[in-house]
C-alpha cells in the first residue's frame, strides 16, 4: 500500500490528511493538577491499525504538549497514583524478561513520577482492560480475565498453554449472550483483582476479589473508594435464566474480604460508578427497562455506601446524563449529556433543590456549545479539564470555569494539528409533520451559494439512540464538503439531546416518525438556494443503515444510497445478533408477537427499491451480523438493483483500520460521484 502521506496542498483536507490526523483521546488529571494526559493515536507504518501514545499537557497552557511513551505496541488507560507516578497498559514486550514468551496482550506498566523508563508492574496472562487508583491509599483495582476455576495466574497460564498446545479454539456457553460486538466471550471470565500501592521495587501482591463471576464482569465499569477498601462495579445476570431479563445490579465489594453486597438492585442498568473523595458516596448511572411503551430513560443515581440508600440526583432533568465524575469536595458531581446537537458539562449539587429539574434546580449548564468529555476537576475544584470538540474540529483540551453558567471555554495547547476543516457548519431546522421540530447540522461546501448550489448526501446516525454532535473521525463530513458536498446530519426522533418525549415518539416505530423526521429535514434542506434538490444521496451505518434500507423501499427521491452495517430483515436479525433483549424490549416477543418487527422490516419491501445501493459490511460485526448484509445483497440481485457490495473481511461493526477507511472512503467517493454527479465511474486502486 503507497505511503500515507498526504501528496497534496499541506494545509488541505485531503483523504490523505485525515487518515494521518493525530486522534486524542482520553484525558487524566494528577493528584495535584500539575499535570494532564492524554492518548493520542497515529497511523502505523504500514497504515493497518493505530498506534497509541501518552503526552503531557500543561494545566496552565504555559507549556507545549511533551510526548512520555514510545513503542511499537502502543500505551493507553493512563491512572495516576498519589504520589504522580502513572499508570498506563501495554502489550510492549518486557525489557527485564527477554526470551520469556507471553501473550500479546497488554500489562500494567508504571512511570516513576520523575520520569525515566516505565517498568512492567502486573502481566496477567490473560490482559489487562481497566484500572482504577484509591486516591489515598494508592491501591490499584485492575481487570483480568482467566479461565473458569484457575486459581492464580499461573494456572490460567498452564490451561492456555494447554489449550495453544492442543491447538483446541473451541468453547462451551452455558449462558447467554454469547458474543459482543466483534469477539466471542471467552474462554475466559472477566474479574477484579486488587493491589497494594507499588513501592517501585518488587511487583504488588494481587488478590482475586471475584474467583467467580463467570460471565458478571463483562464490560462493567468499576471504581474504588479512595482508602482502598472497598470496590464498587456493575454486576450483569439474567432473572430467573431469561435473556430478555438481563439487568445490572451496583455491587460493593470488600478488598480485605472479597465479599459482595449489593447496593443498586431492580430491572434496570446501573454502570459507570464514580466513589466520592470523602468515600462515603458513590454515583452513577440508572437506565430503566424498556417497554414496548416506554423507551429507557437514564438518569443520575447517589448511593451511601455505608447505609445502602440510593436517590435520584437528577429528578426531572430530561437529558441523559453519562460518565460522572465528582467535585473534589464531595459536595458536587460533573457529569456529561447530548443537549441539542451538543454533548454538554453539567453540574449538579449535593445539597441543591432538585424537584423541578433543569437550570434551576441545582442542574447547571457549564458550557452551551461544542461536545466534551473526560471531565477532569482541578483539586481545589475552581476549575474543569475536558476534552472538546466540535462538528468542525476534532477534540482539543480545554479548560472551564467549574461553577459558571454556560462558560466561555480556554483551549490547552493539544498534540495534533491545527486544521481548518473546509465545510461550514450551519444549525438548521425543519418541521415533521406532527409539528415537533426537528433539527440538523447542515455541513456545506466553501463556495455553496444560489449561483453554484451543491449537491445533498444525507448522512444518518447510528444508536439509534444517538446524537449528531462534535467531531466524528468515522463519518466525518467535511470529507465530502471538500468534493462539492453538502453534507446534512439530521436528528430524527430516537435521538437522545431532545427530551424523552423526542425518543418516545419514534420508539418501537422506526419505519414512522424517525422516517418522516428525516424527510422533512431532507425538504428543509432542499428548500435553500445554496442546495440542489436535484441531486442527493442518503447514506447510514447501523441504525442508519436500517433507515438506509427503509428509505430505499419507500422513495425513489435519492439518486444513490449507501448503507453500511444496515439491518435488513429483523426477523432474522433477532437470532443473530449479539445481545437481542435490547431490540425485544422495543419489539417484543419474536415467540408470541411478530406484529412490530414486520411492520418495521426493511425486506418486506426490497419490490420497490430502484435507487442504486452501495452495501459495504465487515465480517467480524457481531451487533449487525454479515448474515443481513448478504440477505440484502441477495435480495437486491434478484430484484435486478443497480449496486455494489464492498466486504471487510478484518472488520467489525466499524471500518477502524486505515487502509480499510481509505477504501471505503474511496469507494464512497466513486459511487455518489458517479450517480449523483454523472461522473464515469472509476473502481478504486487495489479493489
Amino acid at each position: 500500500m503507497p505511503s500515507m502521506t498526504d501528496t497534496a496542498d499541506p494545509a488541505g483536507f485531503s483523504l490523505d490528511r485525515f487518515l494521518c490526523l493525530p486522534r486524542v483521546e482520553g484525558l487524566r488529571l494528577s493528584p495535584d493538577g500539575r499535570r494532564l494526559v492524554t492518548s493520542v493515536a497515529r497511523p502505523n507504518a504500514k497504515a493497518t491499525g493505530y498506534v497509541r501514545a501518552l503526552w503531557e499537557l500543561d494545566p496552565d497552557g504555559d507549556r507545549q504538549p511533551r510526548r512520555l511513551t514510545r513503542s511499537a505496541k502502543g500505551e493507553s488507560g493512563a491512572a495516576f497514583l498519589p504520589d504522580g507516578g502513572l499508570l498506563f497498559l501495554s502489550a510492549r514486550p518486557d525489557p527485564d524478561a527477554a526470551g520469556e514468551e507471553r501473550e500479546e496482550v497488554p500489562a500494567l506498566w508504571l512511570l516513576p513520577p520523575g520520569g525515566g523508563e516505565a517498568a512492567m508492574l502486573l502481566a496477567p496472562p490473560g490482559g489487562v482492560d481497566a484500572v482504577a487508583v484509591a486516591r489515598d491509599s494508592g491501591a490499584v483495582v485492575l481487570a483480568a480475565s482467566s479461565f473458569p476455576g484457575a486459581k492464580d495466574w499461573d494456572a490460567d497460564r498452564e490451561r492456555a498453554k494447554a489449550r495453544k498446545d492442543a491447538e483446541i479454539t473451541a468453547q462451551l456457553f452455558t449462558e447467554y449472550p454469547i458474543r459482543l460486538w466483534d469477539h466471542y466471550v471467552g474462554p475466559r471470565e472477566r474479574r477484579i483483582h486488587v493491589a497494594p500501592a507499588p513501592d517501585g521495587e518488587e511487583p504488588p501482591t494481587t488478590t482475586d476479589l471475584t474467583p467467580e463471576s463467570g460471565r458478571a464482569l463483562d464490560g462493567a465499569t468499576f471504581d474504588v473508594t479512595p482508602d482502598g477498601a472497598t470496590v464498587v462495579t456493575g454486576w450483569w445476570h439474567n432473572t430467573d435464566g431469561d435473556p430478555l431479563r438481563r439487568f445490572a445490579d451496583l455491587v460493593a465489594i470488600d478488598a480485605a474480604e472479597g465479599s459482595l453486597c449489593t447496593i443498586g438492585a431492580g430491572e434496570c442498568w446501573y454502570e459507570q460508578p464514580a466513589c466520592s473523595p470523602d468515600g462515603r458516596w458513590v454515583v452513577c448511572t440508572r437506565e430503566s427497562l424498556a417497554t414496548l411503551d416506554e423507551p429507557y430513560d437514564s438518569s443520575l443515581w447517589l448511593f451511601d455506601l455505608e447505609r445502602g440508600e440510593g436517590r435520584d440526583l437528577t429528578p426531572g432533568f430530561d437529558l441523559w446524563p453519562a460518565a460522572p465524575v465528582w467535585a473534589p469536595d464531595s459536595r458536587a458531581v460533573f457529569f456529561t449529556a447530548d443537549s441539542d446537537g451538543r454533548t454538554l458539562p453539567f453540574r449538579v449539587d449535593l445539597d441543591g433543590d432538585r424537584s423541578g429539574g433543569g437550570q434551576d434546580s441545582g442542574v447547571r449548564r457549564l458550557a452551551a456549545e461544542g461536545t466534551y468529555s473526560d471531565l477532569c476537576p482541578s483539586p481545589d475544584g475552581n476549575v474543569l479539564y475536558a476534552l472538546r470538540s466540535t462538528v468542525d474540529h476534532p477534540p482539543r483540551a480545554v479548560v472551564l470555569d467549574a461553577a459558571q453558567a454556560d462558560g466561555e471555554p480556554r483551549e490547552l495547547p493539544t498534540p495534533g494539528d491545527d486544521i481548518e476543516a473546509p465545510g461550514r457548519v450551519e444549525r438548521v431546522e425543519a418541521t415533521a409533520g406532527d409539528g415537533t421540530a426537528v433539527r440538523s447540522w447542515l455541513v456545506l461546501p466553501p463556495d455553496a451559494s444560489p449561483k453554484r448550489p451543491a449537491p445533498l448526501l444525507v448522512m444518518i446516525h447510528g444508536g439509534p439512540n444517538f446524537s449528531w454532535s462534535g467531531w466524528h473521525w468515522r463519518w466525518n463530513p467535511h470529507l465530502l464538503a471538500a468534493r462539492g458536498y453538502a453534507v446534512l446530519l439530521p436528528d430524527p426522533g430516537l435521538s437522545t439531546g431532545y427530551g424523552q418525549d423526542f425518543i418516545r415518539r419514534g420508539w418501537g416505530r422506526w419505519g414512522d416518525e424517525p422516517y418522516t423526521d428525516l424527510m422533512a429535514a431532507t425538504d428543509a434542506a432542499v428548500d435553500r438556494p445554496d442546495v440542489d434538490g436535484s441531486r442527493t444521496a442518503a447514506m447510514g451505518g447501523s441504525f442508519g443503515g436500517y433507515m438506509a434500507n427503509w428509505i430505499a423501499g419507500h422513495t425513489d427521491r435519492f439518486d444513490a444510497i449507501v448503507s453500511h452495517a444496515g439491518l435488513w430483515d429483523l426477523l432474522a436479525f433477532h437470532g443473530t445478533t449479539d445481545q437481542s433483549f435490547w431490540w425485544a424490549h422495543q419489539f417484543g416477543d419474536i415467540y408470541t408477537d411478530t406484529s412490530r418487527y414486520e411492520a418495521a422490516t426493511p425486506n418486506r419491501h426490497v419490490a420497490r427499491i430502484r435507487t442504486p445501493m452501495l452495501v459495504t459490511h465487515g465480517e467480524l460485526d457481531h451487533r449487525v451480523p454479515i448474515s443481513e448484509a448478504l440477505t440484502l445483497w441477495n435480495d437486491l440481485c434478484r430484484h435486478h438493483v443497480e449496486g455494489q457490495f464492498l466486504y471487510f473481511p478484518d472488520e467489525h461493526h466499524w471500518i477502524l483500520k486505515p487502509q480499510n477507511a481509505r477504501l471505503f472512503y474511496e469507494t464512497m467517493f466513486a459511487f455518489l460521484d458517479h450517480h449523483v454527479l454523472g461522473l464515469e465511474w472509476t473502481r478504486p486502486n487495489r479493489l
